[in-house]
């Protein structure tokens, strides 16, 4: 078992409404690595950043991507960091994966690049510029397809998604 359709790309960026979205086109599940590891621990993910600091939290999400990409079958939508681990970027091989991506601009008004995301605390501009200069080629040795969310609406990112995977909906 392994997923349709995987999402991976910057916080922010539309992963779960998208997925969501695409599940309902294409008639099957969905489900979100970050909501897994917030309902296992029972605590936010700013929450686990701040009681145990990121390298504890990767774990915890490669673990998560790890049971995930083994036990759905539809819509997958990854944390944003994921893509840093080397095993789960093995794990990705060979499955559909869509890059969401989206420039700092459009970040800015979609997340207001607020504190409720522990690594933008500080100057998130920058912090955000910095994340994407650090993931951006992790996004793209993954992906699929890239499908640019700027200027876009939800439905227009999930039609461009099925196009570039060239799916057809159920």
């Amino acid at each position: 078992m392994s997923p349709l359709i995987v999402l991976v790309g910057p916080m922010g960026v539309g992963k779960s409404t998208v997925g969501q979205l695409l599940a309902e086109r294409l008639g099957t599940g969905y489900r979100d690595t970050d909501d897994d590891i917030v309902a296992a621990q029972g605590r936010t993910i700013a929450e686990i950043f701040v009681e145990e600091g990121e390298s504890a939290f990767r774990a915890i999400e490669k673990q998560a991507v790890r049971e995930a990409l083994a036990g759905h079958d539809g819509v997958l939508a990854l944390g944003g960091g994921a893509v840093l681990d080397p095993d789960t970027r093995a794990l990705l091989a060979g499955q559909r994966v869509v890059y969401l991506s989206m420039d700092v601009d459009e970040a800015v008004k979609r997340t207001g690049l607020n504190a409720a995301r522990p690594l933008l605390a500080v100057n998130p501009r920058k912090q955000w510029r910095e994340l994407m200069e650090a993931r951006r080629h992790l996004y793209e040795e993954v992906a699929t397809a890239v499908v640019a969310t700027d200027g876009r609406t939800p439905e227009e990112v999930t039609r461009a998604a099925l196009d570039a995977l060239e799916l057809k909906e159920a």
